[in-house]
């Protein structure tokens, strides 16, 4: 499969067929989940030693875990037995994983430990030391986000996420963020890609998607309903190197909540921000962000929910939903936060009910052969993307525009195309070379 007949990187479009055709879908699994850094867990779900968390990282079932000496660790949740699962519940506390088919079981650093019958039925031949659960080869944290990737060659979490960890800290460096779990789960039929580009930079879906939830509510995006007209100071958008990048929709970040007290954090804690990160960050600190870390992990600050959404084959995926806080918020403005963030992007949330129907029409429309050869726009703003003296990444003059949309399938097909990172950084070395001379 030849990934440049469905995406064009320079024109910024796309065939309809990225959100159907398996074939292209294996070469995700394949080449893209296996390479990408794909999010797990906040530390502050796994704090204590024998904690663990049940995730998936692609379609391959994971569970991290604390160990007693502190480490992070995360292996394939699969028995090198019979290859059933060691652990079956979504999280807890443990001293070992043992499997329910047989009752191999394994301790917290993955080792094989105890196999029933080893001498009587085995006559000691197993090599346990060779058995023991797969690992996840990296897994590293930042600002206590913990990430893990299958590739050993692949930069450190901190040099892929670049540009973008600049942004990140934004809501992490000054007091700590963290997640309100466990995570709401739900199915989305509807292929991966749709949810993750649209929560990188689809701002243009609000003002019509969601005008009737933007006539009740007192909000920032009220003016634009039914996309009656394009205001150019709204915001703006941001694209960084390895995909992933957000809409900044200035003074926003409260505007679809109820109430006053998380208007009040904000604002008393903006000039502590502006104080340790800039004026820039400052700004941003108060604004809606809508964000995608590339290529399946989805927040939107302000509205502070975080999604994953776990691919399920090309036509459904798994959606997981915490809540985004900062650490030192009062607990009743966090329990508040709470109640907002579910009752927008819940699983029943109003904003989230809007925007399924989309996801899943934009997936199954092409099940029609003609269709799939048709192509997307994601042409707005084309040629109006640029650097920008005080912000990192290639930036896009208005909130409404497809800056982060082209960012996000330019690394896409890059790294589907790419034999192995080594090819990944020679094209990121050669395009910071260019950019420099230019």
């Amino acid at each position: 499969m030849d990934v440049r007949d469905l995406i064009d990187v320079g024109k910024g479009v796309q065939k309809k067929g990225i959100y159907w055709d398996e074939e292209l879908y294996r070469l995700e699994l394949e080449r893209l989940f296996t390479r990408s850094w794909l999010f797990l867990v906040q530390e502050s779900e796994i704090a204590k030693p024998g904690d663990f968390f049940s995730t998936y990282m692609g379609e391959d079932p994971v569970v991290v875990v604390r160990t007693q000496n502190g480490e992070l660790k995360a292996f394939v949740n699969s028995c090198m037995h019979r290859g059933n699962r060691v652990c079956n519940a979504e999280s807890g506390n443990t001293k070992s994983f043992t499997c329910s088919y047989h009752g191999w079981s394994y301790g917290l650093d993955g080792s094989l430990q105890a196999v029933p019958l080893e001498r009587e039925a085995y006559h000691n031949l197993l090599d346990k030391g060779q058995l023991g659960m797969r690992p996840v080869p990296r897994v590293e944290s930042f600002a206590g986000f913990v990430f893990g990737c299958f590739d050993p060659e692949a930069p450190p979490l901190r040099e892929y996420l670049g540009e973008m960890a600049w942004y990140l800290e934004t809501f992490t460096a000054r007091g700590g963020a963290e997640l309100l779990g466990p995570p709401l789960k739900s199915v989305l039929h509807c292929n991966w890609k749709i949810p993750a580009e649209n929560f990188a930079s689809d701002a243009y879906h609000v003002g019509w998607t969601h005008a009737g939830i933007l006539k009740v509510v007192t909000s920032r995006m009220a003016p634009p309903v039914g996309n009656a007209e394009l205001r150019e100071d709204i915001g703006i958008q941001i694209s960084t190197r390895y995909g992933h990048g957000f809409g900044a929709m200035w003074d926003g970040a409260t505007h679809a909540y109820r109430g006053n007290d998380f208007l009040d954090f904000i604002k008393l804690k903006k000039p502590e921000v502006q104080q340790l990160l800039g004026e820039m960050r400052g700004e941003l600190y108060a604004a809606h962000w809508d964000a995608t870390i590339f290529p399946n992990c989805s927040f939107l600050w302000g509205s502070n929910v975080w999604k994953v959404w776990h691919p399920r084959g090309p036509h459904e995926c798994e959606v997981w939903t915490w809540t985004l806080v900062e650490k030192d918020m009062p607990p009743e403005l966090k329990r508040n936060i709470q109640k907002e963030a579910l009752r927008m992007f819940g699983v029943a949330g109003t904003w989230e009910s809007d925007d399924g129907q989309n996801f899943h029409a934009c997936t199954w429309s092409n099940r029609g052969i003609m269709v799939r050869q048709q192509s997307m726009q994601g042409v707005m703003g084309l040629g109006r993307d640029a650097p920008h003296s005080d912000l990192p990444g290639t930036i896009g003059d208005n909130l409404i525009s497809d800056t982060a949309l082209r960012g996000f399938y330019r690394f896409y097909s890059e790294i589907l195309q790419a034999a192995d990172w080594n090819e990944i950084k020679r094209h990121a070395a050669s395009a910071a070379n260019g950019a420099k001379q230019d």
